[in-house]
């Protein structure tokens, strides 16, 4: 592994590059926000009666993956894994909308007790409301692209320095974005408005607490991906726009 670390601030000069993990990295990112949508999205977890949605012990990942993603290989190329994350989740929802709604075998759809069947439990953990699926990945397109956007800014803004300042401050932002679209989008009508607000808001700072929490991991992964790929990219030429997947 070399030590040798370019500084990249040209978009020119970083294409000819040969990168070794930024393909793992966009597809753990993909994993992390599908296992996220499907699994933690609509169930709400109470611990000694602090109420908050499941989802929060792993979603938060997705937004350290995406500061790494902007600190180690640039705004554009942290755009794409946004966009590769997006159309993840909505296929996965639309696979388990199309699958749910598929008439069941009769000899597979058996009685599980309690009057409950095997398809209702199954529609129950998998068939997600249009308008969920539509706020989930509405609001993951939007917090992190606010994310990686304030992460490169801050990144140009401070010469590269305080690292610490970038994640913590991007994660802020990216993750009011989310919380601020998907919970009123998701919920409001269906959960009481006081528990839509104690979930949102709980969920928010437990986003931003764990992502705090998980710094020191940042730095040890930045660190190591910026000697095993040798650069070190500064977005100061970079067109910003979400709408294109041009790296």
């Amino acid at each position: 592994m070399s030590d040798h670390i370019e500084k990249i601030d040209h978009a020119q000069a970083l294409s000819a590059h040969r990168f070794r993990y930024y393909d793992f990295a966009m597809a753990a990112t993909c994993v992390i926000i599908v296992c996220a949508n499907i699994i933690g999205a609509g169930k709400v977890a109470s611990i000694n009666g602090f109420a908050f949605g499941a989802g929060v012990l792993f979603f938060p990942l997705s937004y350290v993956l995406g500061d790494v993603m902007t600190e180690v290989y640039g705004y554009a190329r942290a755009r794409r894994v946004v966009w590769a994350g997006f159309a993840s989740a909505a296929f996965a929802a639309g696979m388990a909308a199309v699958i749910t709604a598929m008439p069941p075998a009769p000899g597979w759809n058996i009685d599980l007790g309690g009057g409950v069947t095997k398809q209702a439990a199954f529609a129950l953990n998998f068939g997600q409301a249009p308008r969920i699926v539509f706020a989930s990945c509405l609001a993951i397109w939007a917090g992190e692209f606010a994310n990686a956007y304030v992460m490169a800014r801050m990144k140009v803004a401070s010469g590269g320095k305080h690292l610490w300042r970038r994640t913590i401050g991007s994660t802020v932002v990216g993750q009011a974005a989310d919380s601020i679209i998907f919970y009123p989008l998701a919920f409001a009508g269906v959960w009481s408005t006081e528990l839509l607000l104690t979930v949102m808001a709980t969920n928010y700072a437990l986003k931003v607490a764990w992502e705090a929490l998980l710094t020191p991991v940042t730095y040890r992964v930045v660190g190591f991906l910026k000697r095993a790929e040798g650069v070190d990219v500064y977005d100061t030429d970079t067109d910003f726009t979400p709408f294109t997947i041009k790296s």
